[in-house]
């Protein structure tokens, strides 16, 4: 017997992921909990264990299909599973097995990460195949009535995608299935009539060798990016922001960097000037905490937070990502940089979880790192204030009344004005660079 498993939803109420690689092929023997495909939603990419033993029947999408949560993704033949016993009043007519599966398929279950939830309790007939390629199902007086045309889920995505009403396409495929080509002949615009031939034209002027092929490429917005963008659309439209800067020499920073990749509890650990940064970050929210809040819409409150996950903007190769460091206030600054490492370490390899996306109350995003000086960043959705950090380069600087070439950076702090008021905002990022210009603050202040 096939059973099918429906692309469920891995997290947080998201509605589509992208198959990025299957692990398995038609006749492949799987066994329950073993992975057999990588997706990835707006948030991570997420292996998918099949919940069953058996032997994979279809793979239902190619890999880099967006499926909405919900469709079946595989069907696999399961050894030891007896069909359902179908009534004998009647003799009926062969059905195609992907439209009998979707008749027998049990209604009301919702799809998990490893499997399904229970079944609510039905009895019905097995649909029938229809005079004109249709289903069709047996009603109480035996009469067989018209429901849909048959097609396989992925053609149903693509009439759906293309707007095609699929009781008005003409089957061509096996027992009145609807193909794919029935889908794109339905949309087909009509063929153009026939133009008297006319004299040449002088030819235009050759474009460019490096575009002569292509001009444009067209990228569908999907998974991290489509997420991103609506992400940052819906904060600049709903959060006033505000950004104030501010030019710095840390110079005694950079200095202690490479003090601390030599000390003995910093062993085997990244040090970098981001642990610094973030825990001058995180020592300015202690000194000043109302900066750590929410805006509650709905309520019509502030939530006041009295905790520190603290964000971290992240390019990655599937695209922007802000994963966070959870309580990260109440970490020393060993513990800091080993969960700073493990974060940028899973973010790169694409295995961020979704739960280490959510909950974030202040970001800092590194934009020095590709000699950016400095930027107006975005808040990321949720949270109060995203401090944008600088390039680090050698600079003049009056040092001690005297013009000397000393390690200058520029930070740049946006924060939603309806939490933060010019006072607070300005606290904030005044502290940030206190420290950073001399850190043994942190040996007081912290």
């Amino acid at each position: 017997m096939a059973r099918e498993f429906k692309m469920p939803d891995v997290g947080e109420g998201l509605t589509e992921a992208e198959i990025l690689k299957w692990y398995v092929q038609p006749g492949d023997s799987v066994e329950d909990g073993q992975v057999v495909c990588e997706v990835e939603t707006a948030k991570a990419a997420v292996e998918l264990p099949i919940p069953y033993d058996g032997v994979v029947k279809e793979l239902l999408f190619p890999e880099g299909t967006t499926v909405d949560v919900g469709q079946v993704i595989i069907s696999v033949d399961v050894a030891g599973d007896a069909p359902e016993p179908v009534p004998a009043a009647e003799p009926e007519a062969e059905v195609p097995a992907e439209a009998a599966a979707d008749a027998e398929a049990p209604q009301g279950r919702q799809p998990v990460l490893v499997g399904y939830g229970v079944a609510e309790s039905s009895t019905k007939r097995r649909a029938r195949k229809g005079a004109e390629g249709g289903e069709a199902a047996t009603t109480a007086n035996g009469t067989a009535t018209l429901t849909r045309p048959l097609a396989k889920p992925p053609v149903r995505k693509l009439a759906k995608d293309l707007g095609v009403d699929l009781a008005t396409v003409i089957p061509s495929g096996t027992d009145g299935i609807i193909t794919r080509e029935d889908v794109h002949a339905a949309v087909a615009p009509a063929p153009a009539p026939e133009v008297p031939a006319q004299a040449p034209e002088p030819a235009a002027a050759p474009a460019p060798a490096a575009y002569d092929s292509v001009r444009e490429t067209r990228i569908p917005i999907k998974g991290v990016r489509k997420a991103t963008a609506q992400a940052m659309v819906h904060s600049k439209f709903t959060a006033p922001h505000v950004t104030e800067f501010v030019t710095i020499d840390v110079t005694r920073t950079m200095k202690l960097v490479e003090e601390l990749k030599g000390d003995k509890d910093m062993a085997g650990l990244r040090v970098n000037p981001l642990l610094l940064i973030s825990k001058a970050l995180l020592v300015a929210i202690k000194r000043n905490p109302e900066v750590s809040a929410a805006w509650d819409e709905a309520n019509q409150e502030i939530v006041q937070k009295h905790y520190v996950n603290l964000g971290i903007a992240a390019a990655t190769p599937r695209g922007l990502i802000v994963p966070n460091i959870k309580d990260a206030h109440a970490k020393t600054l060993p513990e800091l940089a080993s969960a700073l490492g493990e974060l940028v370490a899973t973010a790169r390899e694409g295995r961020t979880s979704p739960g280490a996306m959510q909950g974030g109350t202040v970001t800092i995003t590194n934009v020095g790192v590709f000699g950016v000086d400095t930027g107006t960043p975005i808040l990321n959705p949720g949270e109060s204030a995203i401090l944008a950090v600088g390039a680090i380069k050698l600079q003049p600087w009056v040092h001690k009344g005297k013009v000397k070439p000393r390690q200058v950076t520029t930070l740049a702090l946006s924060f939603d004005h309806r939490l933060v008021d010019g006072e607070l905002g300005s606290k904030v990022l005044a502290d940030v660079a206190a420290i950073l210009e001399r850190p043994k603050r942190l040996l007081t202040w912290a």
